[in-house]
């Protein structure tokens, strides 16, 4: 992810806010785009009353801390990030407001107390990860015919990604689908955990995190490799490889996100914002990682789906 820290002005009075903005390797420059067209809609012109500092960490908790302390050096603002390090940047400051984008389960991941009441000093927007899962186990279901033995490569250290990783569980077992279990830590556990599938999965459920978009070229690459259909929640990824993305419109939640800034710059209390969840999602299937691995997407999932790659 990126982190920015921003000195706005609001009309001819300088005021002094400064704003740490934080994503975490997605390879999301169209949100980011969006993101800083919309709150240049609002007021917040980057160049003129915004100044915007950019961090990457590049899936690596460790420079997630590195970077969360900075900016709580540095006295910040306001700090958007993506989900997955929102319990450091908690760590490191219980009084610098805290945007999410991106966040698969907020509550449960320990972010804020409620989606209606955050409390403390961050809120957001969830891309529902945790209740989408089944979704895109159904949509699986509708690709790979026979399917009875499904891989979830997640990293283990994160613990959003552990309960995604209990849903799908969850829901595959209820419909007789085996699973097996990847788990990674780092980058260094990527290729050894695929040697261990040993075509041992008919597809592939990959929990995203900013471990695995850093990596996903090299993830969906070794995928391809074993031929395994994959899917994932974020249309980047499909572009990066995976065989389908289905989940919220990242477009959409980043503008929303710019809206959240623009309430707390102008006064407004992370506390008191509720967390709002997606209404628009996406659809993307990928026609040259399907051609690769040797499979046919149906013309009736192909009309409904919002993108396709080819």
């Amino acid at each position: 992810m990126a982190f920015f820290g921003e000195r706005a002005t609001a009309g001819r009075q300088a005021t002094d806010h400064r704003l740490s903005r934080h994503w975490r390797g997605f390879g999301l420059a169209a949100g980011i785009a969006t993101f800083v067209q919309r709150l240049r809609n609002l007021g917040w012109s980057e160049g003129r009353t915004v100044a915007i500092e950019y961090r990457w960490g590049e899936g690596r908790r460790e420079r997630f801390a590195e970077i969360a302390a900075e900016f709580v050096r540095l006295k910040v603002d306001l700090i958007v990030a993506g989900g997955s390090a929102v319990p450091l940047l908690k760590q490191a400051t219980s009084v610098v407001p805290i945007v999410f984008v991106l966040a698969t389960d907020p509550v449960g991941g320990g972010l804020v107390a409620s989606l209606s009441r955050p409390g403390g000093n961050v809120t957001g927007l969830s891309n529902q990860g945790v209740d989408l899962a089944t979704g895109r186990l159904e949509i699986l279901l509708e690709v790979v015919t026979g399917l009875r033995r499904l891989a979830i490569l997640a990293n283990v250290d994160f613990a959003e990604s552990l309960l995604e990783m209990a849903e799908v569980e969850a829901a595959a077992r209820s419909l007789g689908i085996e699973v097996a279990k990847v788990e990674i830590r780092r980058t260094e556990d990527i290729a050894p955990a695929f040697e261990t599938l040993q075509r041992q999965a008919d597809a592939l459920y990959v929990v995203v995190d900013g471990l695995v978009s850093a990596n996903r070229t090299r993830i969906f690459t070794l995928a391809t490799s074993a031929r395994l259909p994959t899917i994932v929640n974020t249309r980047e990824h499909a572009e990066a490889g995976a065989l389908m993305s289905f989940g919220p419109s990242f477009h959409a939640l980043f503008r929303r996100a710019a809206e959240y800034v623009d309430k707390i710059l102008r006064g407004g209390k992370p506390a008191d914002i509720p967390v709002e969840q997606p209404t628009n999602y996406d659809l993307v299937i990928n026609l040259i990682t399907a051609k690769a691995i040797g499979l046919a997407i149906s013309p009736t999932l192909l009309a409904r789906a919002n993108e396709v790659i080819e």
